[in-house]
């Protein structure tokens, strides 16, 4: 069965887009007709070529801001939608509209999927309680569900049908869509520099300040840690520690996941990421917390290493244990999770069009 899809995302949100454009690429793949309706801020880059892309508005926020107040802009957004005769609309980032938009869809007789990300908001986000309430408006109110960890699949399967409730785990990296083409049919050549990587943009929640308590730890090792990515706040770098902190460009990042000896998601407040699988893809091991479902990408001792949240003591000896593998241990952990991610990339294309079918079908 060819359909034609409709992701909806309304933010600038880089990340977001890196996922969109992931099912987007699967969906072509699957013979379907893919629309995206977006801002007119969004990364073009990311998309692939075949896939549609409208901008029907300028949003620089998720709409939890003075411009979801604007009914203009949600009607200039449903008109778009309409226009493109959708069998199924799936929206797969937060704003503040989508639970008004699925309540007229319904209405209309259009299935609708809706991705969550986040039902636990981030500790130190802005308007938590209302993306609580939000999160609850959603669950009511989409005809699919899509969530990337099993806790969240049964913490939803208690309020909807499990037939309802859909899971695989993220495999997106951070690239473009001509870099991920390159990055799918080459292998990249690893190096195994003394340093590991945090990536991606610098916030509390993700643990820094365990990362450089940790970092300080570690003797006579320059560098021990390379932190890429801009942060709005002042980060305290002990010796050892590199901050790049600007935007971090596909040719860079490329660079430093093929020259790091692991990547490293010292969290403390996340739910899930998809820099695991972006690891893997290079064929580097990872280094995780066990907050939220980050330990659900990881096999201990197989694809990388599991620490308990905040507690920098335990990062510095696992930091200390990387160091001292060898080049053909950290290969073999990084081989292993390569296999891993290419086992689950078929198994998302594979779940994406009978997720699909099931949203027709209901």
């Amino acid at each position: 069965m060819k359909l034609t899809l409709v992701y909806v995302l309304l933010s600038p949100t880089f990340g977001m887009h890196q996922y969109t454009a992931n099912l987007a690429s699967h969906a072509m793949t699957l013979g379907h007709t893919v629309h995206v309706v977006t801002t007119a801020l969004a990364p073009r880059d990311r998309y692939a070529t075949g896939v549609h892309l409208h901008m029907p508005v300028a949003h620089v926020t998720t709409g939890f801001a003075r411009e979801g107040a604007s009914p203009e802009g949600m009607v200039r957004v449903w008109r778009q939608m309409m226009a493109l005769r959708p069998d199924v609309v799936h929206f797969t980032g937060v704003h503040l509209w989508n639970p008004l938009l699925l309540a007229l869809l319904r209405i209309r007789g259009v299935a609708t999927v809706h991705t969550l990300h986040d039902l636990d908001p981030h500790p130190d986000v802005r308007h938590g309680v209302l993306i609580r309430l939000w999160n609850r408006l959603v669950i009511y109110s989409a005809g699919q569900l899509l969530v990337h960890a099993e806790r969240y699949r049964q913490r939803l399967a208690r309020q909807r049908s499990a037939a309802q409730v859909h899971i695989w785990p993220l495999t997106h990296t951070f690239l473009s869509a001509t870099a991920e083409a390159e990055l799918m049919t080459t292998s990249p050549r690893r190096t195994w520099e003394p340093w590991v990587l945090f990536f991606g943009r610098v916030e509390r929640y993700k643990g820094i300040d365990v990362l450089m308590r940790a970092a300080q730890q570690q003797s006579g090792i320059l560098p021990s840690v390379v932190v890429a990515g801009r942060s709005r706040d002042a980060l305290f770098t002990p010796p050892g520690v590199i901050h790049l902190n600007h935007h971090i460009d596909d040719q860079l990042g490329w660079e430093l996941f093929c020259r790091c000896r692991a990547v490293v998601l010292p969290y403390i407040g996340a739910t899930q990421s998809a820099l695991p699988a972006a690891a893997y893809a290079f064929g580097k091991p990872v280094i995780v917390s066990d907050s939220g479902a980050l330990a659900e990408s990881v096999t201990p001792g197989r694809t990388g290493w599991v620490t308990p949240a905040g507690d920098p003591t335990a990062l510095a000896t696992t930091l200390a244990e990387v160091r001292r593998c060898t080049p053909a241990t950290l290969a073999a952990l990084g081989d292993a999770g390569r296999t891993w991610r290419q086992a689950a990339r078929l198994a998302e294309q594979q779940q994406l069009g009978d997720m699909y079918a099931a949203a027709v079908g209901g």
